[in-house]
């Protein structure tokens, strides 16, 4: 356990966690890990296009950020509200995250600014609070009207400029759920993919709605302790049909990002790959037995997090830890808007 915990406990100079996107999205560097011989290579994301072999697949997280940060007042004292939307229940009522100065009380409005979006607060479950939106509309709608770009507060302190709303969203994000970036998506650019299609490198998509849990830092002594949190997902049987021609022609499935990993590997959780349509809770740590997943890209993540655990079961533990060293003294960019890995 203690090569786990000194993993999970990394220490990572404050000046190495980006604040903005690289210029172009495939100009961020990457750290190439080789699990076969353990060496560690250093190129920028478009050469993953030298990389990949004609008939790998890319599994993409095709997961949209919704705009779930919200600004505004308290309608009775005029006092400042801020929240952040967390998921909508069968009932239409949202479930929040949310601080302001006082104690609301149950039946306050608060005022969304901009407008029209008013909540109404309804109660608290799990120190959330519960909140009846009006006008009618779906979350999608109703965001897109009033929200801002949920950055986490590692970024700017979570102050959001005009380009995140392009930059904190993948060039191929389609399915409106998420309140994070699957991140490892952000350094594709359409002219990436249609070069690496071009190579015969063939793209599959899986969604999964990243919640704010994807973030909760490991507080157990023994991580396996940890209570995973859950989060919505679907593996399509194209996609399964997509992977299973892979295999079966000798190639490599790669998983762009953590949740694209947790989708795959949920969905062949009994043995087999098969269609899945639900939450996950899937933790994933060492040791694992991959089923699905030959190949994967990820950002660098946060200590003490699931998603480091992650990475760690599909690299190993001391492989892992050496490329985080190396990253940090070849000073890549850190997170969300950070560098990328490829461990293959």
């Amino acid at each position: 356990m203690s090569t786990t915990i000194d993993l999970l406990n990394y220490e990572l100079p404050t000046e190495l966690i980006s604040q903005q996107p690289a210029r172009e999205r495939d100009s961020s560097r990457l750290l190439v890990v080789d699990r076969s011989t353990g060496r560690l290579d250093h190129r920028h994301f478009r050469d993953l296009a030298d990389l990949l072999s004609a008939g790998d697949l890319l599994v993409l997280n095709d997961s949209k950020v919704l705009p779930a940060r919200l600004v505004g007042r308290r309608e009775r004292t005029g006092g400042k509200w801020e929240g952040l939307f967390l998921r909508e229940e069968s009932s239409g009522v949202w479930e929040l995250l949310a601080q302001t100065r006082g104690r609301p009380e149950i039946g306050e409005v608060i005022v969304i600014e901009p407008g029209p979006l008013r909540l109404t607060l309804r109660g608290r479950s799990e120190g959330h609070w519960l909140a009846a939106p009006s006008p009618s509309g779906s979350p999608a709608e109703l965001l897109a009207a009033s929200g801002r770009v949920p950055l986490p507060p590692y970024i700017r302190k979570g102050s959001a400029i005009e380009s995140d709303r392009d930059r904190y969203q993948t060039v191929f994000a389609t399915m409106a759920g998420s309140v994070a970036a699957p991140t490892a998506g952000l350094h594709f650019t359409q002219t990436l993919l249609n070069r690496l299609h071009a190579n015969g490198v063939r793209t599959a998509r899986v969604t999964l709605h990243v919640g704010l849990g994807t973030f909760e830092s490991i507080k157990t002594a023994d991580p396996a302790q940890h209570r995973m949190h859950a989060e919505w997902c679907e593996v399509s049987q194209e996609t399964v049909n997509a992977i299973r021609d892979c295999k079966a022609a000798g190639n490599r499935v790669i998983a762009v990002g953590t949740t694209a990993t947790r989708a795959l590997e949920s969905a062949a959780l009994d043995g087999e790959l098969k269609p899945w349509r639900s939450e996950t809770t899937i933790f994933i740590q060492p040791p694992y037995r991959f089923r699905v997943v030959d190949g994967l890209i990820t950002n660098f993540h946060l200590p003490r997090t699931t998603l480091l655990l992650l990475v760690a079961a599909f690299a190993g533990k001391e492989l892992t830890k050496a490329a985080y060293e190396e990253a940090i003294r070849e000073r890549y960019r850190f997170y969300s808007y950070g560098d990328a890995m490829f461990i293959r």
